[in-house]
């Protein structure tokens, strides 16, 4: 594993792009100024005509795009997750939800692997913000295959679309030939009896090698992978809930409105187990290197394999 490729998903989103460009014509992608960190900027090499750049003006980037999807266009609007989900958090609302128009939001830079821009700039607010929205499916890709996949998918999709990607380079790790992505439907990596483990983005990696840690010490994890935040997998869940008898959820992302208050909604309703979440604990982000923020926060597999081996030996 320690030779496995590494690429962040901001870069999966750029190539996914120019790949749409000679897929789909109604594709158009927009941007604040950031298309170079965004990515965007390698679709605007190869469709200069069909790439706009609404400056440092996100409200507009918003209202933009909604113009353009009225008008049969497929919008692709980009900028970082905290100029997207959370300054144009009312227009999103408003001009795309509202009337339910088929713009995707692409918000990279999120959670608190933004590292040094510090927390002014780490959006751990988003999947909470684009969950409250009716109507709006959200997306958060765990790797570089996933990423264009969900891109793709997108843009085969009639509707809002809110897609989260990565600053920092992650593991490419879903290279098996059977791997499918469909949204709305989450992946059970691997088995288990004694636990499961759901994790979303660069969680899910982390969450595979803490399985592993566990066998050793003889604790059979199930992993599972919810890309698709809303709408989510309720059937996976509830099996794994049934089957295994507690579920530890990891996100980069408040543990308020994200993965975990998503799955533990679902467990209430229809196989009442404990749910235990890994996540930033009602606070914000901090200045730092993007790693050691996620180790301090406890996004990596040694705590997630501490935390599970606890959820249970404790059922």
């Amino acid at each position: 594993m320690a030779d496995m490729i590494k690429k962040a998903t901001r870069e999966s989103y750029g190539e996914a792009l120019v790949e749409l460009a000679d897929i789909n014509d109604k594709v158009v992608v927009l941007d604040a100024d950031l298309a170079e960190a965004t990515k965007s900027g390698m679709f605007k090499k190869k469709c200069p005509e069909r790439f706009f750049d609404c400056g440092i003006a996100e409200a507009n980037l918003v209202g933009t795009a909604a113009g353009l999807a009225t008008c049969g266009k497929i919008p692709f609007i980009s900028s970082f997750a905290m100029f997207l989900a959370g300054r144009a958090f009312e227009q999103i609302r408003n001009s795309i939800g509202y009337p339910h128009m088929n713009v995707k939001v692409c918000a990279t830079h999120a959670g608190i692997s933004v590292g040094e821009d510090g927390a002014t700039h780490q959006c751990n607010e988003d999947i909470a913000l684009m969950r409250s929205i009716p109507g709006m499916t959200v997306i958060s890709p765990s790797d570089h295959i996933e990423a264009k996949a969900a891109v793709k998918a997108a843009a085969e999709f009639e509707g809002p679309v809110y897609i989260r990607f990565g600053r920092v380079a992650a593991p490419v790790f879903n290279t098996n030939e059977d791997y499918q992505f469909e949204i709305g439907k989450g992946i059970q990596l691997r088995d288990g009896k004694d636990v499961t483990i759901v994790a979303t983005g660069l969680m899910v990696y982390e969450a595979m090698m803490a399985a592993e840690t566990l066998a050793e010490q003889g604790i059979d994890a199930r992993v599972i992978n919810i890309h698709t935040i809303k709408p989510i997998d309720r059937d996976i869940i509830i099996k794994a809930a049934k089957e295994t008898g507690a579920i530890l959820t990891v996100e980069e992302h408040s543990v308020i409105g994200g993965l975990g208050e998503a799955v533990a909604a679902v467990t209430a309703e229809e196989a009442p187990v404990r749910v235990v979440k890994i996540g930033l604990n009602d606070k914000f982000g901090y200045s730092g290197p993007a790693l050691e923020l996620l180790k301090m926060e406890g996004l990596c597999a040694e705590n997630i394999a501490a935390k599970a081996k606890a959820l249970a030996e404790s059922k």
